[in-house]
């Protein structure tokens, strides 16, 4: 464990940082290094004299600093390199720059450059982050656990590294998407980066590429499957249970025949979450809420085609038949106005190997309709996109689309940019510019951008803030209603605020997270605080304390 503990005295409210490191040690300790501005006290105190330039500059010189460097690189991969360095060395300075940076850096340090640098993972590795919990070594998980760097632990994200983003399996590389979600935990949620913990499993690979990579990092083995892959979980959850009893645990990335059961089979026993089914959805239905309001449309009377019937397409349409019964429409007939494609056609009866969760899609007739033959047939009025599948919405579909509907609802969800199914440029065009347009990627002009940013962030504060037991699909559709309430009114206008609002709407959705959790019994925090002050009273900001040795 880490030598130093936050220490706080509630009566002045003073705020510091005791520890035992010296020297060179406290210096490469990221979360407590100030780099040059530790004081010239600190420095005499801590072993630092004479081991830094003579001037002591603030947390803001050096921001101004770190954003001249950091222009100074030309590619995208380039600047993530050059973050994640700062994020190793020297944690506040790191997290406010980027907060004063958002939207410039949110696709820099996330989305779609996280993406090259996961590929390139074992090439690029500079320094370890995390814990890395190998197949091999499932007898050692406490262990493991017990090697983490900070003790208080108050979010894990976790990846097996099947499914990342839009390019598959990744092995021992998806360690940098759990990294890069817990950044935006603190930058946009405001948790304390003290208290966060990425995880990778490794239960190896199928990408044969990584196999043959004679710098592959990771376990070099087929990835583990069915009953030996289910116990493997089983005794990680487990083990986080024993350990981290009070912590939120965030699944990423898991493959479509796994992310549904483990989170159907874990979610009573912790308060946990998946991102790609809860957080994607969540900001999906936000978009459309908001489209429907712009034309005056109910989502019962809408009829949906979704393009990938994935963890992510699967989600979306589950949180849809969750939303129409808030309109008083039953189960069964929510279902029926929902059509979800994927690679082998339209869901039906006759296609082989459905998983359990798509089974409930399954619509009576035989199945395997491609998409274009769905979209003349059901006259949609939504389409969405999580197919991963790069200009899937073609001219044809999208002008046969509009044909039949005044104001067509078009969500190209999938990332990065080269694998969405369409670009807003062309739907508007398609069109005659009466689509409404939300997109999975990050596309210039005024379209909105459904990133789960918008949504895991202020979900993770609500829960930590609340203490809650669990997550509950009512906690669920408050982010939703939260979220969709923010965009920005008028016409013409996105469908979602801009990423620049990202913090102000984690601490509206929090808060409205906190109520419901309180609502519904989930809470365990003191009664007599409000929410806000319950939200306010969790949210870590990017400045030095005052170190003093121990």
């Amino acid at each position: 464990m880490l030598q130093f503990e936050l220490c706080y005295d509630p009566q002045s409210g003073e705020e510091w940082i005791a520890t035992g490191l010296r020297g060179k040690e406290l210096l490469t300790t990221p979360l407590l290094n100030k780099g040059t501005a530790f004081t010239y006290q600190e420095r005499c105190e801590l072993g630092l004299l004479g081991k830094l330039p003579h001037r002591i500059e603030t947390l803001e010189e050096q921001v101004v600093r770190s954003y001249k460097q950091y222009k100074k690189y030309k590619s995208d991969l380039q600047r993530h390199i050059y973050l994640n360095n700062s994020h190793d060395k020297n944690e506040i300075l790191f997290y406010k720059l980027v907060s004063l940076h958002l939207v410039e850096m949110i696709p820099i340090v996330y989305t779609p450059s996280v993406g090259k640098a996961v590929q390139q993972f074992s090439h690029e590795f500079r320094q370890p982050r995390g814990l890395y919990i190998a197949f091999p070594d499932q007898d050692k998980i406490e262990l493991i656990l017990e090697n983490r760097t900070h003790p208080e632990i108050t979010v894990i994200v976790v990846t097996d590294g099947e499914r990342v983003l839009g390019i598959g399996d990744q092995g021992v590389g998806a360690i940098d998407i759990p990294i890069a979600k817990l950044m935006l935990y603190t930058m946009c949620g405001g948790i304390n980066p003290y208290h966060t913990l990425p995880i990778l499993l490794d239960v190896g690979t199928n990408n044969q590429k990584l196999l043959d990579d004679p710098l592959y990092l990771g376990w070099r083995h087929p990835r583990i499957q069915g009953k030996e892959y289910d116990q493997f979980i089983e005794r990680f959850v487990n083990a986080v249970k024993k350990h981290l009893p009070n912590t939120f645990l965030h699944w990423e990335d898991f493959g479509r025949d796994n992310a549904r059961r483990i989170l159907d089979r874990y979610s009573d026993q912790l308060c946990t979450f998946n991102d790609d089914m809860q957080g994607t959805s969540v900001v999906a239905i936000s978009a459309l809420l908001t489209a429907l309001n712009h034309i005056q449309g109910k989502l019962s009377d809408q009829r949906i085609v979704i393009f990938g019937a994935g963890t992510a397409g699967v989600g979306i349409a589950d949180r849809l038949i969750d939303s129409m019964r808030r309109e008083g429409v039953d189960a069964l007939t929510a279902r029926h106005r929902i059509w979800l494609v994927d690679r082998e056609g339209l869901l039906g009866k006759g296609i082989p190997n459905l998983t359990l969760f798509q089974q409930p899609y399954a619509r009576e007739e035989q199945g395997g309709m491609a998409l274009a033959e769905v979209v003349a047939s059901v006259k949609p009025t939504i389409l969405i996109g999580c197919s991963a599948q790069g200009g899937a919405f073609t001219e044809q579909i999208v002008r046969s689309m509009a044909a039949h509907t005044p104001r067509p609802i078009i969500f190209p969800l999938s990332n990065p940019n080269e694998q969405s199914e369409a670009t807003p440029l062309d739907l508007l065009k398609w069109t005659n510019n009466t689509a409404l347009v939300a997109t999975g990627s990050p596309f210039p002009g005024n379209c909105a951008q459904c990133n789960n940013v918008f949504s895991f962030p202020g979900i993770g504060l609500g829960l930590i803030a609340a203490k809650a037991r669990h997550l509950t699909d009512d906690m669920l559709w408050v982010a939703c209603q939260t979220l969709s309430r923010s965009a920005p009114k008028g016409k013409n206008v996105p469908l979602l605020p801009p990423l620049s609002e990202a913090r102000d709407v984690a601490f509206q959705i929090a808060v409205a997270i906190v109520e419901e959790a309180r609502k519904s019994g989930e809470a365990t925090i003191d009664p007599d605080i409000s929410a806000i002050d319950a939200v306010k009273n969790s949210r870590w900001e990017p400045h030095y304390r005052p170190i003093r040795a121990k």
